[in-house]
């Protein structure tokens, strides 16, 4: 049985409470600055190929812009069988589970909500693994029950926004190797970072000497990095074994992007002048946080795990006052995530410090 999705339970617990006619909503992962014209113009000029139907394996310039992005990105030279592109990373998340059929599958607890959702589709039994403040919300191999034969990995992560180590990401490579699991590591939020770069795990199968990426892939999104969500682009990259096997699944979903947002996206995977221009607005969102907040700046995505007293009564109180933001038990099952909300700094710098006031009176 499928859970509400945490918006769903969100605006149940909302309903009713009375609340100003503007409300600033740090609930989603969305972000709030328009797409690049560069790649608005590249949309434009292409929507003459609607009248094509796209190829599920998409469209060489797009992979190679993808591939070209991994290169740059993490000096890693992918072979043209061990990517493929997405009709963004929510699909893949999905249906790939659908695709492996899993008996037991390992996530982080909180967590996206898709990845509990895939598991529940394919009859999957569950480790949800917890993410908390005693292991600086880190997920390592020893918290696997040894039966599980895919996991699901997350970092940079949401909601905690923690990052994982080459070192750590090493480990659990090896582990998938000795035990001989799939991991798949969701990294969509790689490019929003404000000091050292969040590694890869396909770094970490070069480090240990899995060239061929063996049991491990790896998904990214251009959502992020380029004020994008509407695009849908993403890709999923690792072991060419199972990707083959992938692909034919997939001619079946009926997911392949349109060509014009696929030659858009190929733009948008090829430039990173723009992607520096966002990290640099969201690290002064969180420059202000911490002067209202007193928070430390995390190493990677744009959100805040904050710890409060209630989740529940905070978030009820932080809408009377115009300000949404989502209880942390909605993203956690067995008791993880209460205590705490997720804020998700998406908005420019105005609307963030007025939120962040609001929420400064309540704590």
């Amino acid at each position: 049985m499928f859970e509400k999705y945490p918006f769903e339970k969100l605006n149940e617990l909302l309903k009713d409470i009375p609340h100003p006619d503007e409300v600033i909503s740090l609930t989603i992962g969305e972000p709030q600055f328009e797409t690049p014209k560069f790649i608005q113009d590249e949309l434009c000029k292409n929507a003459k190929y609607l009248n094509k139907y796209p190829k599920t394996a998409g469209e060489e310039v797009l992979k190679k812009a993808q591939r070209d992005f991994v290169k740059r990105r993490y000096n890693i030279e992918l072979e043209k069988d061990e990517l493929l592109p997405s009709f963004g990373t929510r699909e893949l998340l999905f249906n790939f589970p659908l695709f492996l059929k899993p008996k037991k599958t390992a996530f982080p607890n909180p967590f996206y909500q898709i990845y509990e959702g895939a598991a529940i589709a394919t009859n999957s039994k569950i480790n949800y693994m917890p993410l908390k403040k005693e292991n600086n919300f880190l997920n390592t191999p020893s918290q696997l029950d040894g039966d599980e034969d895919f996991v699901i990995l997350n970092s940079p992560n949401n909601p905690t926004a923690s990052v994982m180590d080459i070192d750590l990401l090493c480990e659990w490579v090896e582990e998938a190797l000795k035990k001989d699991f799939v991991i798949l590591s969701d990294e969509c939020y790689s490019e929003i970072y404000f000091d050292k770069k969040p590694p890869s795990i396909l770094e970490a199968s070069i480090r240990v000497g899995n060239k061929n990426f063996k049991n491990v892939l790896t998904i990214n999104s251009i959502s992020k990095r380029s004020s994008a969500p509407g695009l849908r682009s993403g890709f999923i990259a690792g072991d060419s074994k199972i990707l083959k096997k992938y692909l034919n699944f997939r001619t079946y979903v009926g997911c392949a992007s349109p060509l014009p947002l696929q030659y858009a996206a190929a733009k948008a995977w090829m430039d990173d002048e723009h992607v520096e221009t966002f990290r640099e607005k969201y690290k002064r969102n969180f420059e202000i946080a911490k002067e209202i907040l007193g928070i430390e700046v995390p190493k990677a995505t744009f959100y805040i795990w904050l710890e409060v007293d209630d989740d529940i009564e905070f978030t009820k109180e932080a809408y009377k006052r115009g300000v949404k933001v989502m209880p942390g038990r909605f993203m956690g099952r067995e008791g993880e995530g209460v205590g705490y909300i997720r804020i998700a700094l998406v908005y420019n710098e105005e609307k963030t410090k007025q939120a962040l006031k609001i929420i400064k009176e309540l704590l």
